[in-house]
């Protein structure tokens, strides 16, 4: 059994992808960030940085106590090693797919994250970030549609941890994207979109979070992007 600390956000999703794909018995505990709940004592003995998602573990392969994970690209792949699923057998494959998960875990998460916050979340709007961001997620875009060329996923036919990854990310219509301009892009969406496990997972994301919204009251905000090291306890 694992124990998934889950909001509906995009880290939450590469998730509740894996698991769905594998298999795994699981049971959702909600951290809502927008009340704080990821500022919680107990959650913060799991998740130090106070981020979701994270996991514990109960049956490790080692036979021992349970094991707990926080970041999500830590979490794939542990959960790949543990499932011996999604992840090249060989050597070469499985750097390759560190590469990716490693792209995608340093820049296009970070990047359109910001891209979220100076489009849609900020209080005031200030056109160098939009701008600056706007570009870096279709220079991001490309490199993704270039890779893919000529492959079902990033790694070819394997689909790996490093598509369950990206997909969550690929949200073109809050991004100032369009598909149409990354036709590989959008064929290995849709691919990934219409996956028995991708449905499963987002509707595990509308049973827990049914109407999400933008943070729009001072509290929710402060929640969100205020906190300074007072919060690291």
């Amino acid at each position: 059994m694992i124990d998934l600390y889950y909001w509906t956000t995009p880290n939450g999703h590469k998730v509740t992808m894996f698991l769905e794909e594998a298999g795994i018995e699981y049971r959702i505990h909600p951290i809502n960030i927008g009340k704080g709940d990821q500022f919680g004592a107990e959650f913060l003995k799991i998740s130090p940085n106070n981020k979701i998602p994270a996991i514990v573990d109960h049956a490790p392969a080692d036979g021992g106590k349970p094991v707990s994970v926080f970041e999500s690209g830590a979490i794939l792949l542990y959960l790949a090693g543990k499932t011996s699923q999604f992840i090249p057998k060989d050597l070469r494959g499985q750097v390759e797919c560190l590469e990716w998960l490693m792209w995608q875990m340093g820049g296009l998460g970070p990047m359109l994250g910001q891209n979220h916050h100076f489009l849609h979340y900020a209080p005031e709007k200030l056109p160098y970030a939009m701008d600056r961001y706007v570009k870096e997620t279709s220079r991001l875009y490309g490199v993704l549609d270039k890779r893919l060329k000529g492959r079902d996923f990033i790694l070819g036919k394997l689909y790996t941890i490093a598509d369950m990854a990206a997909y969550p990310w690929i949200i073109p219509e809050r991004q100032g994207q369009s598909f149409e301009d990354f036709p590989n892009l959008k064929r290995w969406h849709a691919a990934i979109r219409a996956r028995p496990a991708t449905v499963r997972a987002y509707a595990k994301a509308k049973e827990v979070n049914p109407a999400p919204k933008a943070p729009h009251t001072d509290e929710e905000r402060k929640i969100l992007f205020g906190q300074d090291r007072s919060v690291v306890k």
